[in-house]
């Protein structure tokens, strides 16, 4: 059993089959909202999501910890710059297979400006 120590951090998802699969849903604040702020902060979940397996401990203990701050909340995520900036700094170092999280961050921030 010596070495033989897995470590989870965070959330975890299996989905096998079905259709639409977009992940946890931490639900909404404040009603309805701007249905394509949802759309772009699911995207980025499920890619976040991919992503894990390509990062190291520490980076996939970031991106656990801002998971649950990404919410289609508009004043909310203005005031996480901090959240998304330490993501998108995540996604840039992992090289091109972070590229699809660095361009969903980027329809996201457009979608709060």
């Amino acid at each position: 059993m010596s070495g033989d120590t897995t470590n989870n951090h965070g959330t975890m998802v299996n989905m096998e089959g079905g259709q639409g699969n977009v992940g946890i849903n931490y639900g909404t604040v404040g009603g309805g909202g701007d249905d394509r702020l949802r759309i772009a902060v699911e995207e980025l979940t499920r890619l976040l999501q991919g992503l894990r397996p390509h990062l190291s401990p520490e980076q996939a203990q970031t991106v656990d910890e801002a998971l649950p701050e990404l919410t289609p909340d508009r004043a909310a995520l203005r005031q996480r710059g901090l959240v998304l900036a330490s993501v998108a700094q995540i996604a840039a170092a992992v090289g091109t297979v972070g590229q699809p999280v660095v361009d969903a961050l980027g329809r996201l921030i457009a979608l709060l400006a």
